[in-house]
């Protein structure tokens, strides 16, 4: 399986793209996955340019055929402005509008305080939502506090047990599922009856 990292950390060493590495090697530990990541940061100008021309570089374009391709995606944002980055966001902009349409997603994000921590919540799950992916449940935000403090590496974990379980899941599917033709649909009122001690006429 296809494992994709997105890390829109923008310094050299960053502790968006340390967090992104130890939750694709928490995956790893949990599914047989290949990891590939994608730095925004080497990208900018690229997407720059594809916001104003319409077309993607070669570089940036191997970027949005490895994201759409992948069985799974971590994708890690430093905060800014109590919110996802402008890179972060730009970079999924440009992607086809139908990408990420049930694609497995744990989202993640950096950011110097703790308070910002529910930008998992009000920023970057909505943006996945509205593309169609499926967000696992457990989001990860570090601070700057929780390097090496008690705490994360759960977090981590879990995380990345839920995304393995559903890229393994969904794997295992042999295509596309069959639409369903030989499904009844029954009224409500008809149900309701059915279960009436007295029968359909009951009062």
């Amino acid at each position: 399986m296809k494992l994709v990292v997105v890390s829109a950390g923008l310094s050299v060493p960053s502790s968006t793209r340390l967090l992104a590495d130890r939750l694709a090697a928490a995956v790893g530990r949990q599914a047989p996955v290949e990891v590939e990541v994608v730095e925004l940061r080497d990208l900018a100008v690229e997407i720059a340019h594809n916001l104003t021309n319409g077309f993607p570089g070669r570089t940036l374009a191997a970027a949005q055929d490895a994201v759409t391709s992948a069985d799974g995606l971590v994708v890690v944002t430093p905060v800014f402005s109590a919110s996802y980055s402008g890179l972060f966001k730009s970079f999924f902009d440009v992607l086809d509008k139908d990408a990420l349409e049930g694609k497995p997603v744990l989202v993640a994000a950096t950011g110097g305080s703790a308070r910002h921590s529910l930008v998992l919540e009000h920023a970057l799950r909505p943006l996945f939502a509205y593309l169609r992916a499926v967000v696992v449940p457990t989001g990860v935000y570090a601070a700057s506090e929780d390097w090496g403090a008690e705490g994360l590496e759960g977090r981590i974990e879990r995380a990345a047990g839920e995304l393995a379980r559903l890229m393994t899941g969904l794997s295992a599917l042999p295509g596309p599922r069959p639409a369903r033709d030989d499904l009844e649909v029954v009224p409500f009122a008809q149900q309701l009856a059915a279960l009436s001690p007295t029968g359909p006429s009951g009062g």
